[in-house]
């Protein structure tokens, strides 16, 4: 099977670090021109596209705030500016302000809401309308693809991190919303979900063998995650060998989603 992205465009937003680099550097992999996206670190956005670069993609980048509607049209003009379409938009970025419930913040509450819900609306918003002025080109099948980089807890509910959880909810019916109403244009929206992947938003669940061995019980596959795991996923989603899938929400979380704690009986 032939992944065959080359030549092809793709829009990553928080994709300095994390899953998002990880990500970027996978697409770059396979020959895709890859904007790199980044709120405030600036140096690890350009250590980034450079390591698209090296692999053998191509990679330019752009600061922007996804929850701002002015950031995101000059995130989008930057990519046309650059490399005149847009194949696919990854709407990665995300942030936790974790607090107990009762003592959770509006600003937290609206921090997290703003970036991980708002911020995806608005790049598939616009990645939306250019995808359906293009129609289906000679990239491939479709008029575009977009990926909504949701988690376990669009499922999974969470104490203490109320506002993350709520927000990762709203995306997957976003999404699901989105393909139902896209599809007539030849958009295919879905959803790759992660589980526990080891990137520094989580250090402090895996760094230290006692946290990873509380970690593995949530695991049934054993192992932790990789962001080449989820890179993986994401390469053949933005591909045709995946062109009968929208609307679908793929979780990568080695079974945390089997409800580990009734392996034996609950």
């Amino acid at each position: 099977m032939d992944i065959n992205l080359k030549g092809q465009t793709a829009i990553i937003t928080g994709s300095s670090t994390g899953l998002g680099k990880a990500c970027a550097i996978g697409l770059g992999r396979e020959g895709m021109n890859v904007v790199v996206n980044y709120h405030n670190s600036d140096q690890e956005a350009h250590q980034t596209a450079a390591e698209i670069e090296k692999v053998g993609g191509k990679a330019i980048v752009v600061q922007a705030d996804v929850s701002k509607e002015d950031d995101v049209a000059k995130l989008f003009a930057e990519c046309d500016k650059a490399f005149g379409h847009l194949d696919l938009l990854v709407a990665n970025a995300g942030l936790q302000a974790d607090a107990a419930f009762t003592e959770m913040t509006l600003k937290q509450w609206n921090t997290v809401i703003n970036v991980d819900l708002t911020g995806q609306f608005l790049c598939c918003r616009e990645a939306a309308r250019i995808f359906r002025k293009q129609g289906v080109h000679e990239h491939g099948k479709s008029a575009g693809k977009i990926i909504c980089m949701s988690s376990v807890h669009d499922e999974i509910a969470w104490s203490g991190h109320v506002n993350y959880a709520a927000a990762k909810g709203g995306v997957k019916m976003m999404m699901e919303s989105m393909a139902q109403e896209l599809a007539a244009d030849k958009i295919r929206v879905n959803s790759i979900s992660p589980g526990a992947i080891r990137t520094d938003i989580n250090k402090n669940a895996w760094e230290t063998p006692e946290a990873m061995e509380d970690l593995l019980k949530l695991i049934p596959y054993g192992r932790i995650g990789e962001g080449d795991d989820v890179a993986n996923l994401c390469a053949f989603l933005a591909s045709d060998l995946s062109d009968y899938i929208t609307g679908a929400t793929i979780y990568i979380d080695g079974g945390m989603m089997l409800y580990p704690g009734f392996r034996y009986g609950g």
